[in-house]
Protein backbone atom coordinates (compact mmCIF):
# COMPACT_ATOMS: atom_id res chain seq x y z
CA UNK A 1 0.00 0.00 0.00
CA UNK A 2 2.60 2.60 1.06
CA UNK A 3 5.95 1.20 -0.62
CA UNK A 4 8.71 3.58 -1.75
CA UNK A 5 10.53 5.28 1.35
CA UNK A 6 14.26 4.64 1.12
CA UNK A 7 15.50 4.37 4.33
CA UNK A 8 16.62 1.01 5.76
CA UNK A 9 15.18 2.36 9.27
CA UNK A 10 12.42 3.66 8.23
CA UNK A 11 9.82 0.35 10.03
CA UNK A 12 11.68 2.01 13.30
CA UNK A 13 10.38 5.45 12.36
CA UNK A 14 7.75 7.68 13.88
CA UNK A 15 4.67 7.37 11.46
CA UNK A 16 2.33 9.72 11.08
CA UNK A 17 -1.28 8.97 8.83
CA UNK A 18 -2.55 12.44 7.60
CA UNK A 19 -5.90 12.71 6.98
CA UNK A 20 -8.02 15.67 5.03
CA UNK A 21 -11.63 15.82 6.25
CA UNK A 22 -14.53 17.79 5.06
CA UNK A 23 -17.62 17.30 7.94
CA UNK A 24 -20.49 18.37 7.98
CA UNK A 25 -21.08 19.82 11.31
CA UNK A 26 -17.65 19.73 13.35
CA UNK A 27 -19.30 19.09 16.55
CA UNK A 28 -20.80 15.93 15.68
CA UNK A 29 -18.18 15.18 14.24
CA UNK A 30 -15.54 15.26 16.74
CA UNK A 31 -18.22 13.52 18.81
CA UNK A 32 -18.54 10.50 16.88
CA UNK A 33 -14.39 10.57 16.23
CA UNK A 34 -13.93 10.49 20.06
CA UNK A 35 -16.12 7.21 20.20
CA UNK A 36 -13.38 5.67 19.14
CA UNK A 37 -10.67 6.66 21.49
CA UNK A 38 -10.32 3.19 22.68
CA UNK A 39 -10.21 1.76 19.11
CA UNK A 40 -7.58 3.76 18.54
CA UNK A 41 -5.48 2.70 21.53
CA UNK A 42 -5.52 -0.49 20.89
CA UNK A 43 -5.04 -0.16 17.96
CA UNK A 44 -1.16 1.49 17.95
CA UNK A 45 -2.27 4.77 17.94
CA UNK A 46 0.32 6.29 20.13
CA UNK A 47 -1.10 10.18 19.92
CA UNK A 48 -3.04 12.29 17.52
CA UNK A 49 -4.17 15.96 16.55
CA UNK A 50 -7.13 17.84 14.94
CA UNK A 51 -6.87 20.89 13.22
CA UNK A 52 -9.32 23.05 11.83
CA UNK A 53 -8.59 25.30 8.90
CA UNK A 54 -9.14 28.68 9.94
CA UNK A 55 -11.20 29.43 6.79
CA UNK A 56 -13.57 26.93 6.32
CA UNK A 57 -14.54 24.99 9.98
CA UNK A 58 -15.77 22.00 7.98
CA UNK A 59 -12.35 20.93 7.01
CA UNK A 60 -10.33 18.70 9.80
CA UNK A 61 -7.12 17.48 9.51
CA UNK A 62 -6.51 14.63 11.67
CA UNK A 63 -3.01 12.89 12.38
CA UNK A 64 -2.48 9.86 13.82
CA UNK A 65 0.62 8.59 15.13
CA UNK A 66 2.34 5.44 15.13
CA UNK A 67 5.70 3.72 16.59
CA UNK A 68 6.23 2.04 13.23
CA UNK A 69 4.96 1.86 9.66
CA UNK A 70 3.96 -1.44 9.90
CA UNK A 71 1.58 -0.32 12.40
CA UNK A 72 0.14 2.67 10.55
CA UNK A 73 -0.17 0.45 7.76
CA UNK A 74 -2.45 -2.34 9.35
CA UNK A 75 -4.48 0.58 10.73
CA UNK A 76 -4.99 2.26 7.74
CA UNK A 77 -6.62 -0.81 6.86
CA UNK A 78 -9.01 -0.80 9.39
CA UNK A 79 -9.61 3.07 8.83
CA UNK A 80 -11.41 1.97 5.60
CA UNK A 81 -13.73 -0.19 7.65
CA UNK A 82 -14.71 2.44 9.89
CA UNK A 83 -15.27 5.22 7.05
CA UNK A 84 -17.76 2.51 5.82
CA UNK A 85 -19.82 2.45 9.13
CA UNK A 86 -23.32 4.86 8.60
CA UNK A 87 -21.87 6.76 11.59
CA UNK A 88 -18.78 7.92 9.84
CA UNK A 89 -21.20 8.83 6.63
CA UNK A 90 -23.32 10.71 8.62
CA UNK A 91 -20.76 13.17 9.48
CA UNK A 92 -18.23 12.89 6.37
CA UNK A 93 -18.83 14.88 3.19
CA UNK A 94 -15.03 13.70 2.07
CA UNK A 95 -12.15 12.27 3.39
CA UNK A 96 -8.78 12.11 1.64
CA UNK A 97 -6.89 8.67 1.81
CA UNK A 98 -4.41 8.52 4.33
CA UNK A 99 -1.02 9.46 3.52
CA UNK A 100 2.16 8.36 5.42
CA UNK A 101 4.45 10.72 6.65
CA UNK A 102 7.77 10.22 8.40
CA UNK A 103 9.08 12.33 11.38
CA UNK A 104 12.32 13.22 10.63
CA UNK A 105 12.82 16.26 13.44
CA UNK A 106 10.73 17.60 16.24
CA UNK A 107 12.15 20.81 17.70
CA UNK A 108 10.37 23.20 20.35
CA UNK A 109 10.99 26.31 21.23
Amino acid sequence: MFTGFPSAHAEDMTTTLHIENTVHDYDSWKLAFDKFDRFRAENGVRSYRVTRSADDPHEVVVELDFDSTGVAEAFAQLLQKVWQTPQSQQHLVRHSAPTMRHLVENRAF
